[in-house]
């Protein structure tokens, strides 16, 4: 399902804005989002929840984020995915990357119809370790 030159396409770009990142250690939104950050990507954790998660401004939702967005990942149930693509478009960002678990059909082929990359119930993280040495 998931197409391997688009995940790669995906992984190519820097800036991640992260919805649903937690600010406990131990869940998945929180470690796979600061390995990705260990890895030279722009994070930017989206919570409603948080003023701040490990020392990074935490926004209550995409459309409040002031800079550009490349990717949206997202860590929320398969239900939230609708709003949160609809989001991502009007912020005109460019790919969305839906975490394990998190299957919308709808959603995907929204953004596909908008014209952003996709990938669906697959973990960044995974891929990133899978694909780092062809990356740029």
């Amino acid at each position: 399902m998931n197409d391997r030159n688009q995940i790669l396409k995906i992984l190519n770009l820097k800036t991640i804005a992260v919805v649903g990142m937690s600010d406990k250690k131990n869940r998945p939104s929180y470690y796979v989002s600061w390995y990705m950050h260990q890895n030279g990507y722009k994070i930017i954790p989206v919570n409603p929840f948080h003023s701040y998660i490990k020392g990074k401004k935490c926004y209550p939702e995409i459309e409040s984020i002031k800079i550009p967005i490349d990717i949206v990942n997202i860590f929320r149930k398969s239900e939230y995915a609708i709003p949160i693509v609809t989001a991502a478009i009007k912020k005109n960002a460019k790919a969305i990357w839906m975490q394990d678990g998190v299957i919308n059909k709808e959603a995907g082929e929204l953004a596909k119809k908008e014209g952003l990359l996709l990938v669906m119930n697959d973990c960044i993280l995974r891929q990133h370790r899978h694909h780092k040495a062809k990356l740029n």
